[in-house]
């Protein structure tokens, strides 16, 4: 079927994390499997990483549908300084 995503921009500042929900992103297909739906990381934040909360530290590439419902995946600023704010679209 077709694939509908909404995606709202995530702002952070120096040492955020931001648990990325529903809310921010959401994508169905007309099924009802979102772990079957998966985000591809081909851009990622300059000043930071998208991590798996069970895998702190450590940045990953993908993530599913069903990691966004049950609120498994963050974005997070590195903290560094002078870097400002940073969006993740």
């Amino acid at each position: 079927g077709d694939i509908v995503l909404l995606a709202k921009p995530v702002t952070l500042t120096e040492g955020d994390r931001v648990t990325l929900t529903t809310d921010v992103r959401v994508a169905t297909d007309g099924t009802s499997k979102p772990e079957k739906l998966l985000y591809a990381v081909s851009l990622p934040p300059v000043h930071g990483q998208i991590e798996h909360i069970n895998y702190p530290a450590v940045p990953i590439s993908s993530y599913s549908q069903l990691d966004v419902v049950a609120q498994k995946v963050s974005d997070v600023h590195d903290n560094s300084h002078g870097a400002g704010k940073e969006s993740l679209r």
